[in-house]
């Protein structure tokens, strides 16, 4: 028997959210991992639009010293 896992639906299309805002450090670190990697689309579910649109607002705070670039 197979078992189906439920497909996981866009955090930011559940909640309506068109701009992912680079200066919010907490929303931003959820899609990251301990590392400071970002984390892809099949672990959080997120649609290619917003995946884009993350790692660009993660690199901007990365830039800005917001989130680290990596974690030793």
């Amino acid at each position: 028997m197979e078992v189906q896992q439920e497909k996981k639906l866009c955090y930011f299309c559940q909640n309506k959210m068109d701009k992912i805002d680079f200066k919010d450090a907490y929303l931003i670190r959820r899609f990251m991992n301990s590392q400071g990697k970002i984390y892809p689309p099949k672990r959080h579910g997120t649609c290619a639009k917003h995946q884009r649109t993350l790692s660009n607002a993660i690199k901007k705070a990365r830039v800005m010293a917001l989130v680290p670039f990596v974690v030793k």
